[in-house]
């Protein structure tokens, strides 16, 4: 799996469970590294607590990976609660890749019925096309994250499911409760965590010239969920994946802190 689409499946295990009553949205900050080398830093931002959510993160290169290929990406996503679902409104996706340009604009006039506004570079070309009806009945990455956020603030365990299309790729996303772990401290955190397993398994939108079975393998994660803060809600503090050509992917939770404030301006 490229390194690319590990992004996509990192962001989405970095889900942050809502809130719980009094508690300030947070901005999570952390490391990217493969096989022990620094390529990644990611912040994200996450307010769920209320009638309606918002999502952003960020994704810069570091280290020597960001010497050899620049790369920044902003995601937000934005939408409205339904008992425990979440009704997406908005989603977009801009920035850079190897110096190239990238954006995907996803709304949702319809629940369900995700139109893509704007597109770089057009499918066809990099990746192939999602037929329509694949993309009926899902959300984009930011929202699953949303909904494994309800998950686990109603039940203290990660087992849900998304069908997810982000703009270029369908894909299935699995989580499941694996236990609990005693992690020693690494970054910001050490201590009790709830541990999660992903599974996420590409269904359509192959790369052009890319064998499609190969394409189609489960690729699987673990993420460690916890409360860095007391009083606040817990969020990732690890996440670990397999890469067929990269090593193993960690990421690790070096920062944290409320953004009572911040929250406040951008709802202006």
């Amino acid at each position: 799996m490229r390194l690319r689409r590990l992004l996509a499946l990192l962001v989405f295990g970095l889900a942050l469970p809502a809130a719980p009553a009094g508690a300030e949205a947070m901005l999570a900050r952390y490391e990217v590294r493969v096989a022990g080398l620094l390529v990644l830093r990611m912040e994200a931002l996450f307010d769920l607590d209320g009638p309606r959510y918002l999502i952003r993160a960020r994704i810069r290169s570091a280290g020597l990976a960001g010497a050899l290929a620049s790369s920044d990406q902003i995601t937000s996503a934005e939408g409205a609660w339904r008992g425990a679902d979440p009704v997406p409104l908005r989603f977009l996706a801009e920035g850079s890749w190897r110096g190239s340009p990238r954006q995907v604009v996803l709304d949702y006039a319809l629940p369900g019925r995700p139109q893509l506004r704007a597109l770089e570079p057009p499918n066809g070309t990099e990746w192939e096309v999602v037929p329509e009806p694949l993309r009926h009945g899902t959300m984009d990455t930011l929202s699953a994250l949303a909904k494994l956020a309800r998950i686990v603030a109603l039940t203290g365990r990660c087992d849900t499911e998304a069908a997810v299309f982000d703009g270029r790729r369908r894909a299935d996303y699995t989580v499941r409760t694996a236990g609990t772990e005693r992690l020693a401290l690494e970054g910001a955190f050490a201590g009790e965590a709830l541990r999660c397993a992903f599974e996420g398994r590409v269904i359509a939108g192959f790369r052009t010239g890319h064998d499609p079975e190969e394409a189609r393998r489960p690729h699987p994660a673990t993420a460690w969920l916890a409360r860095p803060l007391p009083g606040q809600a817990p969020l990732p503090v690890r996440v670990e994946l397999a890469s067929r050509w990269f090593g193993t992917v960690r990421v690790v939770l070096v920062g944290v802190q409320p953004l009572r404030q911040e929250i406040a301006e951008q709802r202006r």
